[in-house]
């Protein structure tokens, strides 16, 4: 008798315990606030729909930085480039031919040195002449009377060498005066002039540019 109670109890406790574990399961699945099926945070997603950003990008339509650019335009770096001068002068003076007067070579045939009583201001350079009228013929038309190349050697021209001159080696051709380093380099130029032209003419003046003058 006593074994079949237990039996019984046993039984009935196994039964209840499983009705409660049930009736707990319930509970807790209709009180869940996460079963519901649409979720109670949908729609107040501050990113949904319109984006809150939107339009206060910086860089959205019209770029900030545009026409800023340091290098936009002109390069930044232009007439930075050393060149050496259109017209031949010494370092000190200033002096274009050495003081020489240009227009001497023509009139007289020789070289005459030219008096600070009658200077010309051309191509950044100071022209000297031994007289009030070969000034004012220089001051009418100075390509007529300067050397060519600026006064630069005609033979260096040739070579693409950019080099002083002495102004007793010159020499007129065609109604133009060429100079060069000295006698000696004059008698090379003088092998073919019409070629030495032709080479110093295509280099000029674009061999100035960042050149350094051979003395």
């Amino acid at each position: 008798m006593k074994l079949k109670y237990l039996i019984a109890a046993t039984t009935a406790s196994i039964i209840t315990l499983g009705f409660v574990g049930i009736s707990q399961n319930w509970n807790t699945a209709t009180a869940n606030p996460c079963a519901a099926q649409v979720n109670p945070c949908a729609s107040k997603n501050p990113c949904a729909g319109v984006n809150p950003c939107a339009s206060k990008n910086p860089c959205a339509g019209v770029n900030p930085c545009a026409s800023k650019n340091p290098c936009a335009g002109a390069n930044p770096c232009a007439g930075k480039t050393k060149s050496a001068p259109q017209v031949y002068t010494e370092s000190q003076s200033g002096l274009a031919i050495r003081g020489t007067d240009p227009v001497a070579y023509f009139t007289q045939g020789k070289a005459i040195k030219g008096s600070n009583q009658y200077e010309y201001e051309w191509q950044g350079a100071t022209w000297r002449f031994s007289s009030a009228e070969n000034m004012r013929l220089f001051a009418s038309n100075p390509e007529t009377y300067a050397p060519q190349y600026g006064g630069y050697c005609a033979k260096g021209l040739s070579e693409g060498n950019v080099v002083s001159t002495d102004p007793n080696a010159w020499k007129i051709v065609d109604g133009k005066l060429y100079l060069n380093y000295s006698p000696q380099v004059q008698r090379q130029w003088l092998r073919d002039v019409p070629g030495n032209i032709a080479k110093a003419d295509s280099r000029w003046p674009n061999v100035l540019i960042g050149a350094t003058v051979f003395e």
